[in-house]
């Protein structure tokens, strides 16, 4: 009889110990659980905010390109009007009538 009460102390001492281990466990999930939620909703606004600083380089980069297209077409004006100015300066003195 010394020995079954002895068996049944033992298992509830065993049984308390392993629901301790359970419920500390539980806490340290919990835990866990909160700070990787925490960390994705960083993760979140780190990507929100590095798309939008990609958005804003492509367009940056779209801006820059057209506007190298412009002056490359300015460029070609100029270099034509030149030749122009430069064929008249070079033309013969107009002619005076007589008269």
């Amino acid at each position: 009889m010394i020995q079954v009460k002895r068996g049944f102390v033992l298992l509830s001492v065993a049984g308390a110990a392993v629901l301790g281990a359970l419920s500390l466990s539980a806490c340290a999930s919990t835990e866990y659980d909160q700070r990787i939620a925490e960390m994705n909703t960083r993760l979140s606004v780190v990507d929100a905010r590095a798309t939008s600083a990609d958005q804003k380089a492509d367009q940056a980069l779209s801006a820059d390109q057209a506007a190298q297209a412009a002056a490359a077409h300015v460029n070609e004006r100029v270099d034509s009007l030149t030749t122009t100015v430069n064929g008249l300066e070079q033309a013969p003195p107009p002619r005076t009538p007589r008269g």
